[in-house]
Order: structure tokens, then C-alpha cells, then sequence
């Protein structure tokens, strides 16, 4: 597989709830090592997208291939086997409560890989070292920041090696004090050549780390293209960033 084939791809992913249409059939095609952010006003399908990606959410139609071969999201066998090489994010981290750092991060590989409880915490410390959180492992959810909980969901995802991260609004649920240490990890993810889809509102984000900008709105993608290509004026996007811009004083 080279860079330039698809490590990912979605076609025509359609989604409605209660007879209202959430996605009019949206595609998508990443490759490896690339970064496509999705961007939009809030109900535009975002967040439904990314979890019809993961098939969190059943898509109602829909086509799915992985490193180029087709997935039966239907089948129990291929759609475990898919999800356990496209992570997910979570805006409010989804964590449980009861358990340690270092337990959210060891319990799918041992349930999931089926690891040894030894192999499992060597591979949760390499984990939460890289996310900074190396001296916070016996601490549970309640003892941890908001930032802390999302490193250590980033961590969990991390150590089960996807092949994809999805990231619906990484940092929507933290104060702007502790939004800055997630980007951190985004950007180191990045540089390591992380291949991601991520749903922000972060313009810093959006500008430094897009190989492709995605404008959703009411279901469809109605811009795409490249941070030079579309973050210029008369854009939507432009449009959106100048709205994000004038509430958080980020430059764009």
C-alpha cells in the first residue's frame, strides 16, 4: 500500500432519525498519514458521520472499505475486526468510572487482544507516557482533569494500534486551560504520522494540522479542499473560521 491508496473510504453514507435526514449521502476517502478535519455548523451531520464511520451508528445505506477491501458492516466477525483498526474519540471521553487509568486502557487488550495482564500494562505505560500521564495511572476518572480523562482516552484508542482515529470534538468539553495540553497530544500524533479524521472547532487545528477541510451542513459536504484552497475569503469555510475567530481570539 502506498500513500496516494486509500487506508479508508466511505461512499454515500446516508443516516435519519425519526424520518429527518441526519446524512444525504456523504463520502469520504483518507489515506495514510493524512489529516481531513471536519468542520461546519452544529447539527450539520458531524458528529453522526463519524460515528456511522466507527458504525457506532448504523448508517441506513452505505458502502465501507478498509486498506481497500470491503466491509460487511453486517457481519459481526468483519465489523469487530473493523472496529478494532478505527478508533474512536469522544467529546465527553467515556471513560469508566470505577476504573483506574491504567485499567480504561488495559481492559480491550486484555478482553479484546486477549492479552496477559502483564503484557497489557506494559503496553497501557508505553500509552499513557506518551500522553503525559505516565504518574497518573492509579488515579480514576473523579481524581483526573478534564484534560487528563481525554489523554487517557487517547491513550486506550492508542494502544489497540488503529490504523484510523476518528475525533469528534476532542476538546469541546474542556476549559480553554486545559484544551491546550490535548492539542499537544494531537500534534505529536501527527508529527508521528497518525492518519485522522477529526470534527473540530479549533482553529488552530484546523489551519496547521488539515491535509483536506471537509464544510458539512445539513447532511452533505457543500466544500472541500485544502486549508490554502478554502481558507480564503468568500469561502464557507473562511466564513465559519471568521465566526470561530471573533468568539475564541485565535488568528487564522
Amino acid at each position: 500500500m502506498t500513500r496516494n491508496t486509500p487506508i479508508l473510504r466511505v461512499e454515500n453514507i446516508t443516516k435519519s432519525f425519526g424520518g429527518n435526514p441526519i446524512l444525504k449521502g456523504v463520502n469520504l476517502s483518507l489515506n495514510k498519514g493524512e489529516i481531513k478535519i471536519l468542520v461546519g455548523p452544529s447539527g450539520g451531520g458531524k458528529s453522526t458521520f463519524l460515528q456511522c464511520m466507527n458504525c457506532l451508528i448504523s448508517p441506513d445505506s452505505g458502502k465501507f472499505w478498509l486498506e481497500e477491501k470491503p466491509v460487511d458492516i453486517f457481519s459481526k466477525k468483519e465489523l469487530y475486526r473493523y472496529r478494532q483498526q478505527v478508533g474512536m474519540i469522544f467529546q465527553d471521553f467515556n471513560l469508566f468510572d470505577h476504573l483506574t487509568a491504567m485499567d480504561n486502557v488495559t481492559l480491550a487488550l486484555r478482553k479484546v487482544k486477549k492479552m496477559d495482564k502483564k503484557a497489557a500494562s506494559t503496553r497501557a505505560m508505553i500509552e499513557l507516557s506518551q500522553v503525559g500521564l505516565d504518574d497518573k495511572t492509579k488515579l480514576y476518572p473523579a481524581e483526573l482533569s478534564g484534560g487528563q480523562k481525554q489523554r487517557v482516552a487517547i491513550a486506550r484508542a492508542l494502544a489497540m494500534d488503529p490504523k484510523v482515529l476518528l475525533l469528534d470534538e476532542p476538546t469541546s468539553a474542556l476549559d480553554p486551560d486545559l484544551t491546550g495540553e490535548v492539542i499537544d497530544v494531537i500534534r505529536n500524533l501527527a508529527k508521528k504520522g497518525m492518519t485522522m479524521v477529526m470534527a473540530t472547532h479549533q482553529i488552530s487545528l484546523i489551519r496547521t494540522l488539515a491535509d483536506e477541510i471537509l464544510f458539512m451542513e445539513a447532511g452533505t459536504v457543500v466544500e472541500q479542499g485544502s486549508p490554502k484552497g478554502l481558507l480564503v475569503p468568500g469561502t464557507r469555510s473562511q466564513g465559519f473560521c471568521d465566526k470561530l475567530n471573533s468568539l475564541s481570539g485565535e488568528g487564522i
